[in-house]
C-alpha cells in the first residue's frame, strides 16, 4: 500500500467548497472530494498543534492527561509502527513546532524526514540589527512584537527572504513532496506525510492570490490576528479574512498540483490519499479571533476529512455521516498492523460501528493476525 497523508494546519471547514463554502475559491479540494469519500462529522480531539498531532500519532486523546508536549517514550506512533513492520514512512513539513522544544520527538518516529524552514517564528534567518522602524511602518499595530524576544519579530525577518512565490513555504513543501514521489512512486509500501503549516497565520500569500480578494484596505500589512476578542473595524475584518482566503487559495492550487501528479502517473489505482487538518480558526465569528482562548465553537472543532482509497473507488463522491475524530486517521494507518486492539480504532468507512471493516481501509500485511482486532 502507498499512502499520501496531506495535513494543512488551520484548514477551516466552512471555507471549503466541498463543505458548502462559497466565499473562497477552492476548486481543487472540491475536485478531490469528487473522487473520494467526504466525512461530514469529523471533529477535533486535543488542541492546538502538538496535542492534535499526538492524537493523530497514537490514536489516543492527549488532552485527558496533559497539554502541549512531545511524544512520550511509551507512545506508539503510527509512523513508527508502520516503519517497524516494513512500511517506509517519510515526513515533509514546514510545521516548525515538530523541531522545537516542547514539540520534538515526533519526526524521529519516521524512516526519514525533511524540514522546510521559515514559517512563522521559526528561527530561520539571522538579522542582528533588524530594521525596527521600517517594520513598525510596514506592519499593523496588532502584529507588532511586544518585545525583543517576541517571535513576531523573527517572523518579520523571515518574510524579508520570501520575495517570490517559490520562496514561500507551501510551494517549497510541495516541491519536496514531488521530489519524494519522483524517486519513490514506483516502490511499494510507503507512507508520505506531507504537512503544510499554511493556512495557519500569518496569512501571507503571493500577490496573485491576494489580488483575487480586494477589500479597499490601504493600511499597513494586516494578516496576523492575535487570539483575542474582536475589536477591529469592518474593513480590518475584511482585510484579515481576505488574507486568509488568499492563503487558502494557494494551498488549494498546490494541492491540485498533487492531484495532477496522481493523474499523470496513474497513482490512484494503488495509492490512498488522506486530507485533513488539526483544527479550524475563528475569523471574528462569535466576536473572537483565533483559537484556544474561547469556547471550541464549530468553526474550530468541526474539521474536514476526505479520503480516497483504491479499494473504494466506486464510492467516489459519497459522504459519510459517522462520527470521526482526530484520533482516527492515524488509527486507520495502525489498522495495517492490527494495532488498534487497544480499542481506539472505530470503523467509519461504511458508516458502521464495527472494527472489522476497517481492515479493508488499510489491509494488513501478510502474516499479521487480525484476531482481537475484529
Amino acid at each position: 500500500m502507498k499512502t499520501i497523508f496531506v495535513l494543512f494546519d488551520s484548514l477551516v471547514r466552512n471555507a471549503l467548497e466541498c463543505y458548502g463554502g462559497s466565499s473562497v475559491a477552492t476548486p481543487q479540494f472540491k475536485r478531490f472530494a469528487q473522487r473520494a469519500v467526504t466525512f461530514d462529522n469529523h471533529y477535533v480531539g486535543s488542541l492546538p498543534c502538538m496535542p492534535a498531532r499526538r492524537d493523530l500519532h497514537t490514536g489516543r486523546l492527549n488532552f485527558l492527561h496533559r497539554s502541549w508536549g512531545a511524544l512520550e517514550p511509551f507512545d506508539q506512533s503510527f509512523s513508527e509502527l508502520l516503519r517497524t513492520q516494513g512500511t517506509y514512512t517519510h515526513l515533509i513539513s514546514d510545521h516548525y513546532h515538530y523541531w522545537e522544544d516542547g514539540g520534538a520527538t515526533y519526526h524521529n518516529r519516521y524512516s526519514s524526514w525533511e524540514f522546510i524552514r521559515g514559517q512563522e517564528w521559526d528561527k530561520w534567518k539571522a538579522m542582528v540589527q533588524p530594521p525596527l522602524e521600517r517594520f513598525k511602518q510596514m506592519y499593523h499595530p496588532m502584529q507588532q512584537p511586544e518585545g525583543p524576544n517576541d517571535g513576531r519579530l523573527q517572523c518579520m525577518v523571515n518574510r524579508e527572504y520570501m520575495k517570490n512565490e517559490a520562496d514561500y513555504c507551501c510551494p517549497r513543501t510541495f516541491k519536496a513532496g514531488f521530489d519524494f514521489l519522483d524517486a519513490n512512486r514506483d516502490a511499494d509500501n510507503w507512507l508520505l506525510h506531507l504537512e503544510c503549516f499554511d493556512p495557519h497565520e500569518p496569512f501571507s500569500a503571493p500577490a496573485r492570490f491576494r489580488e483575487r480578494y480586494p477589500t479597499g484596505y490601504t493600511g499597513p500589512i494586516l494578516d496576523w490576528p492575535r487570539y483575542k476578542r474582536h475589536e477591529e473595524t469592518a474593513l480590518e475584518v475584511q482585510e484579515l479574512r481576505a488574507n486568509y482566503a488568499a492563503l487558502l487559495s494557494m494551498c488549494d492550487e498546490y494541492f491540485g498540483r498533487l492531484l495532477d501528479y496522481m493523474d499523470r502517473h496513474d497513482m490512484w489505482k494503488d495509492t490512498t490519499v488522506i486530507l485533513s487538518t488539526d483544527h479550524g480558526f475563528l475569523l471574528a465569528e462569535h466576536d473572537w479571533w483565533g483559537k484556544n482562548r474561547m469556547p471550541f465553537f464549530n468553526e474550530i472543532a468541526h474539521i474536514p476529512l476526505v479520503i480516497a482509497h483504491p479499494a473504494f473507488a466506486a464510492q467516489a463522491g459519497q459522504r459519510r455521516q459517522a462520527l470521526t475524530q482526530t484520533t482516527d486517521p492515524g488509527a486507520f494507518a495502525r489498522a495495517r498492523l492490527a494495532a488498534a486492539r487497544s480499542g481506539y480504532l472505530r470503523h467509519v468507512w461504511g458508516g458502521h460501528q464495527y472494527h472489522r471493516r476497517a481492515l479493508h481501509l488499510f489491509p494488513l500485511p501478510a502474516g499479521h493476525d487480525a484476531s482481537g482486532f475484529v
